[in-house]
């Protein structure tokens, strides 16, 4: 790809041109704007030069040779000055040469199918006060067949698109003028979130979880106390009040830890956990923020356990059946688990790290849950377990997270009175189970394209009266609805039937119920179902029982 867009615009200058996950992308800086439409012309270039079959060939030069060789490519001459090695990798094809480590296939004509994607904007190495580049993503399969499979995943993945998905159902939207980042959720995106939260508040009063609400903003003292000034500073929001600094939390566990130390705790308390929907902001640079995915301020169901040792295990044991459970519950039941273990720089007793690392595993295993893990990939203060969620395009999206901390209790020293009288640290656990709500709505958007079910779609029921002589009955079915908490809406515009039932099909409305002479005389409805159609004409009585056992039982 990079030969041929030098090829097709001289002048260009190379970036960087990584393989990823699904394929590859390369950054350029090019003379003139291209957009989408150049793809095809520069696919046809690539076919060219595939069909010359040129050789891969690689050549070991010396760091001076390399920057000989690059003298006109700035971006390369940055690369080569972070390269310790005296000795660099170049390769080449024909008449082009790329710095590169490889491998590569043995000629250009090994390469069968391939499909440039889209174009995007990217920072010279993520940094926004670096040029702007071009970013030309596209992906290779050994033959046609699993090229069109991954196409048509990517056409449904482009149509479940949370983003698109979410400005026109009226969910929410992100407002430059207020700050990038920054969701804004509308009237139904709004009872989305509200039933997911209200859910989320009563399944942890269930187990056992003591709700509290803690402030955003903190004086500085308290996270330096933690470690986090230190750690975790590039991602924080900092400001100055009345001549002391104030941070914007990123994390909610500091204010469960205060309320943790208010008092003398005891063990009969233990476990204690202390649960809140805490609203964190946490800076990204600008060129990662993805819509709900990737956001400034966000709000998750952050808990914290504080336990004995010996119970570590079990409370790990009840956090993953309390995780599985939500996640069937939303329509995800399929899973990839990662269990994370000690980094080379750690708190914490190397005994301690072992202690726990085997209440996580024990705790996964009890579930028979298959699970990887990520050797040396957890976070200086603790081991923990990572669930992504996958969803029906089988992507894996963040979910669950379990977190044992070794820091935390030792900086703050938090202490309970034990049955021998003595003072005892106990063990602190974070937990998420759906984690942020942004993200989790936005991997619901595109699970189920927009089409809730019914118990979680903003609007369960439109009510169509095909012309104003109905809307009197309408009304009286509304309030028959609304008596029974359901969400309904009526569209009394005077417009053709068919085009407010095609509309409301468009919004992805489970139930419509439409209404004419016959429905008034009668007190019936005539219902239509998403994606069956119509159904017919019910008694009111009827459908709303049946609707409210649906509900009910969350089918």
């Amino acid at each position: 790809m990079a030969q041929a867009v030098l090829e097709l615009f001289p002048g260009t200058k190379l970036g960087i041109g990584p393989s990823i996950e699904d394929g590859f992308y390369y950054d350029f800086d090019l003379p003139v704007p291209i957009s989408e439409d150049d793809l095809p012309r520069i696919e046809e270039k690539m076919a060219e030069i595939i069909g010359q079959d040129s050789l891969f060939e690689k050549y070991s030069i010396t760091k001076d040779e390399a920057n000989s060789l690059f003298k006109d490519a700035p971006y390369k001459l940055e690369l080569l000055k972070e390269i310790e090695d005296d000795k660099v990798t170049i390769y080449r094809q024909g008449s082009f040469v790329d710095l590169c480590r490889g491998p590569h296939l043995p000629s250009t004509g090994h390469i069968k199918a391939f499909k440039l994607i889209s174009i995007a904007g990217a920072y010279w190495r993520g940094d926004e006060k670096r040029p702007m580049l071009t970013r030309i993503y596209g992906t290779s399969f050994p033959t046609r067949e699993p090229l069109e499979e991954y196409l048509h995943r990517l056409e449904e993945a482009r149509r479940r698109d949370h983003r698109r998905l979410g400005r026109e159902l009226g969910f929410f939207n992100i407002y430059e003028e207020a700050g990038p980042g920054l969701i804004y959720y509308h009237p139904y995106g709004t009872i989305l979130r509200e039933e997911i939260s209200k859910l989320l508040k009563r399944e942890h009063q269930k187990r056992g979880y003591l709700e509290v609400v803690t402030p955003h903003i903190a004086k500085m003292d308290l996270w330096k106390t933690s470690g986090h000034c230190e750690f975790y500073r590039e991602n924080m929001f900092f400001m100055e009040v009345e001549g002391s600094g104030y941070v914007l939390k990123p994390m909610n566990c500091l204010g469960h830890i205060l309320i943790y130390q208010s008092r003398t705790r005891s063990y009969r308390e233990m476990p204690l956990r202390l649960f809140e929907l805490g609203t964190v902001y946490r800076y990204e640079r600008s060129g990662v923020l993805h819509g709900l995915l990737r956001v400034r301020g966000f709000t998750q169901d952050d808990a914290h356990i504080f336990c004995q040792r010996e119970k570590l295990q079990e409370e790990i044991t009840k956090v993953i059946d309390f995780a599985l459970d939500m996640l069937s519950l939303f329509g995800f039941k399929e899973y990839e688990v990662y269990l994370s273990t000690r980094p080379e720089k750690f708190v914490g007793t190397p005994q301690k790290w072992d202690e726990a690392i085997s209440s996580l595993k024990g705790a996964l295993e009890e579930h028979d849950l298959l699970y990887a893990i990520d050797e040396g990939e957890g976070v200086f203060y603790g081991p923990k377990i990572d669930i992504k969620l996958k969803d029906t395009l089988g992507r894996a999206w963040q979910g669950p997270t379990i977190q044992v901390d070794f820091n935390l209790p030792d900086q703050f020293d938090i202490s309970y009175i034990g049955p021998d009288g003595a003072r005892h640290q106990p063990v602190m656990i974070h937990r998420v189970v759906l984690g942020s709500l942004e993200r989790f709505i936005g991997a619901l958007i595109e699970h189920f394209s927009g089409a809730f079910p019914t118990w979680l779609a903003p609007v369960q029921i439109l009510i169509v009266p095909i012309a104003d002589r109905h809307l009197p009955y309408a009304k009286r079915v509304e309030g028959d609805l609304l008596g029974r908490e359901i969400r309904v809406e009526i569209d009394s515009r005077n417009e053709k039937i068919g085009l407010k039932i095609r509309e409301g099909e468009l919004r992805k409305i489970p139930y419509l119920l439409i209404i004419g002479d016959k429905e008034a005389q009668n007190q019936t409805i005539a219902l239509r179902k998403r994606g069956k159609g119509d159904l017919g004409e019910v008694k009111l009585a009827d459908f709303i029982e049946k609707l409210t056992r649906e509900i009910t039982k969350r089918d």
